[in-house]
């Protein structure tokens, strides 16, 4: 099916061991209809030839900045304005640093700063490089500045390492593509989000929370704007960056919350309650710090129970939004999930396990359970980034059929 009929992919290859993968990438996109240049850094030359790039694409690859026979025409500024979309795959460590440095030291680095065509990078390095908060920063200035971030995937590298940081394989990185160039499903939809965990305040310098860093709730939110959606994010305290075109309000407390989120839910057609909502908050905040004694080697604290966001969004009687939320649980993850979904009337439920080592809380990778009334959907470990992009295209498919 020509799914990329005439479209142009500038394919920008650097030097990591999934540039192998490229020669299948490119046949995947060609089959699908697509035009593919190829653009090699020095480095990916030495994991897969410039031949074998040029036969499988049918054109010759492009590679130095200073070939006089190119740029004698302006060939980069050229090969900037031909694509409709700059596909950067793999994407190193090196390269994200350059590119979101400004950096045009090389053909590659130069047509990303001459283009103005959208750009999509892939992720792929060892799970510690893309840990390290260099590259995390990196990876969030390009997201803030427009650029796709699709993937890394996680699981076995070449190293023997297991973790994020694997380039998608050649046919999600078509799906990717594809999805891009389709209309965008949530066009015209607003969706609202939660985020992050909730402080409770116990006196002026402590507070009562959770270890949620809000990067599921963030990612939803990137994902839903790139799906075409106006979205409103309200997050409580986290050290995350706002994704592109995404309104933040910002919280701290649970009735914060609630009451910035009925301000506006029946303004939205999708509200998900991704935020990590502490369910109780002493019942009195002390006026002064609490101080430690001799004489006393306990403390009590009254508690009384937080308003319920989402079950208050989902019991909305006039302009109710279809309604998602999460079930963070660390035993029998089906069946409270479940009877969450029925208790509170939700639209769907999104569960994972956060007993897991290396998903969850604090972590960059996931693995999500979808129910709804009468089905669900498994959806592997990943990243956050790739895994919110598929929540948000089923949430899209079952708003589609409630509203049928």
């Amino acid at each position: 099916m020509q799914t990329l009929a005439g479209k142009k992919i500038l394919l920008g290859i650097s030097g990591g061991i999934a540039a192998y993968k490229c020669a299948d990438l490119t046949r995947r996109l060609m089959e699908r209809g697509a035009k593919v240049q190829v653009v090699m850094t020095e480095a990916a030359k030495e994991f897969i030839t410039p031949l074998t790039m040029q036969a499988v694409s049918g054109r010759p690859v492009s590679d130095s900045l200073l070939d006089p026979a190119a740029e004698a025409s302006m060939g980069h500024i050229e090969l900037a304005k031909w694509a409709d979309l700059v596909l950067l795959a793999p994407a190193t460590a090196d390269l994200i640093a350059r590119i979101a440095a400004g950096m045009g030291n090389d053909l590659l680095t130069t047509l990303v700063l001459a283009t103005d065509s959208p750009i999509a990078l892939s992720p792929a390095m060892n799970q510690q490089m893309y840990k390290n908060i260099a590259t995390q920063e990196n990876v969030d200035t390009l997201a803030r500045r427009g650029m796709l971030i699709w993937g890394p995937a996680s699981g076995e590298q070449a190293c023997g390492d297991i973790g994020p940081g694997r380039m998608l394989e050649p046919m999600q990185l078509v799906e990717q593509c594809e999805a891009y160039f389709q209309p965008k499903p949530l066009s015209g939809k607003s969706v609202l989000i939660t985020a992050g965990p909730t402080r409770e305040a116990i006196d002026p310098v402590r507070y009562i929370s959770n270890h949620s860093s809000g990067k599921m709730g963030f990612a939803l939110a990137e994902a839903a704007a790139q799906l075409g959606a106006s979205v409103t994010l309200i997050s409580g305290p986290v050290n995350l960056q706002s994704p592109h075109s995404v309104q933040r309000v910002e919280v701290s407390s649970a009735q914060e919350m609630h009451t910035q989120v009925m301000n506006v839910a029946d303004k939205h057609d999708v509200f998900i309650g991704c935020a990590a909502v502490a369910d109780y908050r002493p019942v009195s905040i002390a006026e002064n710090k609490i101080k430690k004694t001799d004489d006393n080697d306990d403390i009590s604290i009254a508690m009384t129970k937080n308003p319920d966001i989402i079950a208050s969004v989902a019991a909305l009687t006039a302009n109710r939004p279809f309604t998602v939320g999460f079930a963070a649980e660390t035993q029998d993850v089906a069946k409270y999930a479940k009877n969450k979904l029925a208790k509170k009337n939700l639209d769907m439920i999104c569960a994972n396990d956060v007993s897991i080592e290396g998903q969850g809380f604090n972590s960059n990778d996931n693995a999500i359970t979808l129910y709804w009334k009468n089905g669900e959907k498994c959806l592997p470990l990943s990243s956050k980034k790739v895994l919110a992009h598929s929540i948000m295209l089923n949430v899209h498919e079952r708003l589609s059929v409630s509203n049928s």
